[in-house]
């Protein structure tokens, strides 16, 4: 399993994220965005934020999960076999918030494997997605869910910008190289 980390106050970021889905797509079928979170939980609101921000920049590609309609954990194991259905080939980036030591705030991991949404709230639920990127916006702690509330909306906002531009980048590229017409989903 590979793993990149940057910090969302490195300039150099979002390129980083596009590098990452770079090599871990390969010549693969176009790329699919699931974003998980809900809007009721501020830190939990980094997967529909970035969710939101693809969709505002016409990124061309199938956004799922956004504020107006976010993917929350009850939807993941319906989600997971949907896009096995609809999107068989392609490859799903899922994008969650998670909680992680006091040093890794601020972190924006991508990872070429799918994430398990809930963990920072004690879920045990379905692996989504084939590569992940996670955004850490908490430090760990036995009562995570309080601390989700914590969060500054600067720090998730400006991880939910590095992100969606780092993706849109990736798109943009995947699409020019493989002659595809950008299209507006």
């Amino acid at each position: 399993m590979k793993t990149y980390t940057f910090n969302v106050f490195n300039k150099y970021a979002n390129n980083g994220i596009f590098q990452a889905l770079k090599e871990f797509n390969g010549d693969n079928a176009a790329p699919i965005v699931v974003c998980v979170g809900s809007d009721l939980v501020l830190g939990d609101s980094l997967g529909p934020l970035v969710g939101t921000f693809l969709k505002q920049r016409n990124a061309g590609a199938y956004i799922y999960g956004t504020l107006n309609q976010p993917i929350t954990s009850k939807e993941v194991e319906y989600v997971r076999r949907y896009l096995k259905q609809l999107h068989p080939k392609s490859m799903v980036i899922a994008i969650d918030a998670a909680v992680g030591e006091a040093d890794d705030v601020g972190l924006i991991k991508a990872v070429d494997k799918g994430l398990k949404p809930g963990l920072g709230v004690n879920k045990d639920l379905s692996e989504i997605g084939d590569v992940s990127i996670i955004g850490v916006v908490a430090v760990k702690s036995f009562k995570n869910y309080q601390l989700f509330n914590l969060t500054r909306l600067s720090l998730i906002y400006r991880m939910a910008e590095t992100i969606a531009r780092g993706i849109s980048d990736y798109v943009d590229y995947y699409r020019t190289e493989n002659g595809a017409q950008k299209e507006v989903i």
